[in-house]
């Protein structure tokens, strides 16, 4: 069911939220030029499809070629986006320069390998896809013993751990994708369908990584995983993207990756286990269990790359408060080009991410044609390696061109609406921080309600670069047009397109399609660019709600 929330949830703070500039003030020489509700609406209607189409298909085009860090598809997208933020009049966002540097390294494990348990060869690609994020030519595991630890969880708050009195040193974990609310549908137990962080699959590397574990492999199912097979095959296999580091990430697992659940199946049964009975075990409390003596063999054959990519950052100064900065943020990047396929090689990536990249582009030229610069900063990201494992977002929270307690908030775009107007607005994290109130309010403008994440099992609030910032504490918002299709002709266009959607995401069919209908994107857009407005010219600073894992 979509929850909605109506106007009760707007708060005093953001209705009284403007500043108001007494005559005291204006002899002081404080009051800065504003902008009439004349002009805002001037450039809130100067967001259209025209232009938005035209910036996605130029960043989707085959000349683009996928948008791969460190390719020469980046240095045409930062170029494009140069020439454009120039054009409309931003400034360079890192000093002199639009550009920060990203040092990166590719690791490209050869297809050429074997998964070897109990006496039987498993293929890469259709069985497996294996991998080692260790920044070195070759890593195996040797006969190492399998342990089955459910969710792979260590989560104290919730009294749950797999791991508990059990050493992994030298053995490979086998892990379920998801968290054990998903399992059961209990709202009581995590948080229910909705996945938290935990249910992540960079958390599960990263936790059998400290428990220290040799490898670490999960199991892939569809619906707790939220993608089919292909997402993994096609987003886990060429060049991984990985931060330059001087341990050479040796404090990762040697080997990590994914199995289909056939192969788990075989495994469980090898193993004289029933693969769902310890799903079902492993749902109900911390677990974990011995896989008899099966024990996997493999060699990772890594292609070592080292290179800069990088994030793009630009500016449009405050006239007051031009050291306080919105944050807008998109990924630029997308999976590039793969010459072992035949026929089409290139990952277009036109939703993901074009839409957000060219929605960067075309909010910020809404701000520009105001005949007034805001009083804070308005601040434009786009963002590297988001595909990689949100690397370009997770270097800048970590090396911010403008410091985290001068950042407002963020507001992410990410795979925009293409498939016509909502009459509501989902919300990924709703209840997270007071920007939704802010969404409220500009959603109210348009006839629009607010309703919470459509797939909350998908835990997508942890899946795109807001949540880098969100990490480092300033609010983020990430929110879309949402399932309530506006009149019946958008909902038959739905039934045609969403099906497509879904099957090109991170697909080679991610490309721009004039059966497309992105009336429903620059709606979104504008309640972005309304809710900007509104951050910039008032002295709130949206805070966390007193029950979001960001404020503990």
């Amino acid at each position: 069911m979509i929850k909605k929330i109506g106007l009760s949830l707007l708060s005093a703070t953001v209705l009284i939220g403007c500043v108001t500039i007494t005559s005291d003030d204006a002899a002081k020489g404080n009051a800065s030029p504003q902008n009439s509700a004349q002009e805002i609406s001037t450039s809130y209607d100067s967001i259209n499809t025209t232009q938005l189409i035209d910036h996605v298909k130029v960043l989707s085009s085959d000349k683009f070629g996928g948008r791969a860090p460190s390719s020469e598809g980046e240095k045409l997208t930062l170029d494009y986006l140069t020439e454009q933020f120039t054009a409309i009049g931003f400034k360079p966002g890192n000093g002199d320069s639009f550009l920060q540097e990203v040092p990166l390294v590719s690791i490209e494990a050869s297809s050429n390998m074997t998964l070897a348990i109990g006496g039987k060869n498993y293929q890469h690609g259709t069985d497996m896809v294996m991998g080692s994020a260790r920044i070195s030519e070759l890593e195996q595991l040797k006969d190492s013993e399998l342990v089955f630890v459910g969710y792979g969880v260590n989560a104290p708050e919730y009294n749950w751990n797999d791991y508990e009195g059990l050493d992994v040193k030298g053995k490979t974990v086998v892990i379920l994708v998801n968290d054990p609310g998903f399992a059961t549908q209990d709202p009581a137990l995590f948080t229910g369908n909705a996945m938290t962080y935990y249910g992540r699959w960079t958390y599960k590397y990263e936790e059998a990584s400290r428990q220290g574990a040799e490898g670490a492999i999960i199991i892939h199912e569809t619906a707790p995983a939220s993608y089919g097979w292909s997402v993994v095959k096609n987003s886990w296999t060429g060049p991984q993207f990985s931060f330059q580091r001087d341990d050479l990430n040796k404090d990762r697992v040697a080997v990590e990756g994914w199995i289909n659940s056939t192969v788990a199946n075989e495994l469980f049964e090898k193993a004289g286990l029933d693969f769902n009975k310890m799903k079902a075990r492993a749902a109900q409390g911390s677990f974990n269990i011995d896989m008899g003596n099966l024990g996997a063999s493999i060699t990772i054959k890594n292609t070592i790359k080292k290179s800069i990519s990088y994030n793009f950052i630009a500016t449009l100064p405050g006239q007051k408060k031009a050291d306080e900065h919105i944050l807008y943020s998109a990924h630029w990047d997308h999976l590039g080009t793969d010459l072992t396929k035949k026929g089409d090689q290139i990952y277009n990536g036109a939703r993901d991410n074009a839409t957000g990249t060219a929605a960067l582009i075309e909010v910020a030229e809404a701000f520009a044609k105001l005949p007034n610069t805001p009083e804070r900063s308005i601040t434009f990201l786009a963002v590297t390696a988001e595909e990689q494992g949100l690397l370009g977002s997770k270097f800048y929270a970590a090396n911010p061109v403008i410091p985290t307690a001068k950042t407002v908030a963020n507001i992410n775009m990410d795979a925009l609406n293409v498939n016509g107007k909502s009459k509501d607005v989902a919300v990924y994290g709703l209840g997270q921080s007071e920007l939704d109130n802010f969404l409220t309010k500009a959603a109210i403008k348009q006839s629009r309600e607010i309703s919470g994440d459509p797939r909350p099992a998908a835990g997508i609030y942890y899946r795109s670069d807001h949540f880098a910032f969100a990490n480092v504490g300033i609010p983020a918002l990430y929110a879309k047009g949402g399932a309530i299709p506006a009149d019946e002709a958008t909902a038959a266009l739905r039934a045609k397109l969403d099906p497509i959607l879904g099957k090109c995401y991170h697909g080679l069919c991610d490309e721009y399609s004039e059966e497309w209908d992105l009336t429903g994107a620059v709606e979104d857009m504008q309640l972005f660019f309304e809710i900007g407005i509104e951050l910039s010219k008032s002295d709130v600073w949206p805070q966390w709600s007193k029950t979001s894992e960001f404020t503990r």
